[in-house]
Order: C-alpha cells, then structure tokens, then sequence
C-alpha cells in the first residue's frame, strides 16, 4: 500500500469470514425462482445491522418480502463485510445490505448491483453521512484530532468504510507532515501506542465510554441511534471530528439474482415504509430506500483501487 500525502473524501469498508445459520447451502444454477435450487431468498447482514434490537425488525421484513416473492426469506448474519461478499459470489446469499467499502471491494469479486440505498426521508440528496471520532467527555488530554498522536484507538473493521478507511483517510489528512499511510496508523508504536479493532460501532462505543481506548471512529448514525436507544448517554462523549460526506449503505443484489426479480425487489423496497425497520435495523428513523446505481459509488470504488493498487 503506497503513502497517500492528500486525503481522499471518501474511503473504504468491507471484509473478513461469515458465520451462517445451517440450511441456507448453496442455490446458484436456479435464476428462474428468486429461492434458486433451496427455495429459500436469502438476505445478509454485517453485526451492526444484527443486534437485539434489530431481529424482530429484520424478521419483520423477511415476510413481507416472502409475500412478494412467493418464496421462503431468511437472514443471516455475517461475521463482516467480507463474508458478506463472498457469500454473494457464492450463491449463499441473494441480496445484502452493505457499506460503500464493502460495496467497492465486493465489485471487484463478483457482480454485485447496488439497487437501493437508505436516504433520510426518502430525499437522495439525503444519502449521506458521517465518521466522527469520538473520545470520553473525561478525557482532558483530547479535544480535536490534533491531540490523538501517541494515543491508543480502536477501528472497527479492516473493511468498514466510516470504522475504518475514512477515519484513516482523515488522520492522514490532519497529519501531513507525518507522510503517513494505512500501515502505521494501523502499527502499535508507529504513530499510535496501541491499536486494535473492537468489531463492531456498537463495540467501540462502549470501549471508549469505559476507558479501555481513548479514540474510536464510529458512524454518526449509529452514535444518534445508540444514545436513542438508550445504550449510551449523549454526555458520555465527545466528538472530536467529522468527516466529509459518505454516500449510505446499499441493498445490494448478487449476480445470480434474475432482471425479474431485481425489478420486484426494486419496486418492494422503494415502497417499503415499515418505520421499525428503519428505526432499528436500518438506524436511521424516519429513513427510506430510494433508488441507486453503480454511478452513486464510483468515487469510492475509485480510490479503493488507488489505495489498494489494484
């Protein structure tokens, strides 16, 4: 990975392995029926779109959707973007929700279609958000991202795009003078004194909150729904930088999903308004899928190319 002296705006998000529920095996070879071979569509998502708030909201929309589809639907959870992917190149899962990263690595994988991505209040204009850094409100020693050289910080996952490559992006950007790359911000010692990766938003949230890190980048989102739901106080942190704007999460479809089926997913979620999913899985309420293409992600998948040589 080559140093990077100016910042990108945006950055990466997505990898690592898939823990599955048994039964939804492989269903390539079937495009005629959206359940292929198992009669089952199956729908995956990362760990934060995966909490206990989450399940019946998720289930919730796995039969609405059976409905539609006249065909079985099941979720599964995956242990990270990277497993997200390959269980769409695989035919082990039909259609994912997924960051712009996890998005950009997945093209080059497999062919993956974004169709939707969530926008507050159904307004694309709306389709964005943010990486902020956060440490305690009790921590005197840091007020701005100026003051985290030497500090100790935990990403959230090697792929996720506001855990991980944005706020990378940015300490490059706000360090100029250090020529730093991926690598040393990701080396214990070299500009950091410790560094680790907690999992999951949700995980590096409460690290910081108990002290056990000073920094943690997480995605504003999910911060507003964290303290909404009541698992974290808004005074418990403070947010000592805010990125640029990152295009949203995308239902994505795998390349053995028919035209046919694409187009009656397509049309069901630009019409779904079931606000418990929105609120709890999607953790934007009042939020709506509206209609994406590629084009929406081509800047992020351009510079996941530039920063990983591809």
């Amino acid at each position: 990975m080559r140093k990077t002296h100016r910042i990108m705006t945006f950055v990466l998000c997505a990898a690592a392995a898939l823990t599955m529920v048994s039964g939804c095996g492989g269903k390539k070879g079937d495009a005629s029926s959206p359940g292929g071979e198992d009669g089952v569509f199956t729908i995956a998502y990362a760990p934060n779109e995966s909490t206990t708030e989450s399940a019946d909201a998720r289930n919730g929309m796995a039969e609405d959707l059976k409905e539609v589809l006249g065909c079985g639907v099941e979720e599964i959870q995956a242990s990270d973007y990277n497993a997200i992917i390959e269980a769409l190149r695989t035919g082990k899962a039909d259609m994912a929700y997924m960051g712009s990263q996890a998005l950009a690595l997945g093209v080059e994988r497999t062919d993956l279609e974004p169709i939707v991505m969530k926008a507050e209040e159904g307004d694309k204009e709306k389709a964005i958000y943010h990486s902020v850094l956060i440490t305690s409100s009790s921590n005197d020693a840091i007020d701005s991202i100026e003051d985290i050289k030497g500090k100790t910080i935990a990403f959230v996952d090697p792929d996720s795009t506001s855990g991980n490559l944005v706020p990378t992006a940015e300490i490059i950007q706000a360090f100029p003078d250090e020529e730093l790359n991926s690598d040393m911000l990701h080396t214990n010692g070299d500009f950091f004194e410790a560094v680790s990766f907690s999992g999951s938003h949700q995980a590096g949230l409460q690290a910081v909150i108990k002290g056990d890190v000073d920094v943690v980048p997480i995605s504003d989102q999910i911060l507003a729904s964290e303290i909404a739901n009541g698992n974290a106080a808004e005074g418990d942190v403070k947010i000592i930088h805010e990125s640029a704007a990152i295009p949203t999460e995308a239902i994505v479809v795998a390349e053995h999903v028919s035209q046919e089926t694409r187009d009656t997913l397509r049309e069901f979620l630009t019409a779904y308004d079931n606000e418990e999913y929105f609120a709890d899985v999607i953790k934007v309420p009042g939020a709506r899928f509206v209609e994406c293409d590629m084009s929406d992600y081509q800047e992020i998948i351009e510079l996941n190319k530039i920063i990983n040589d591809f």
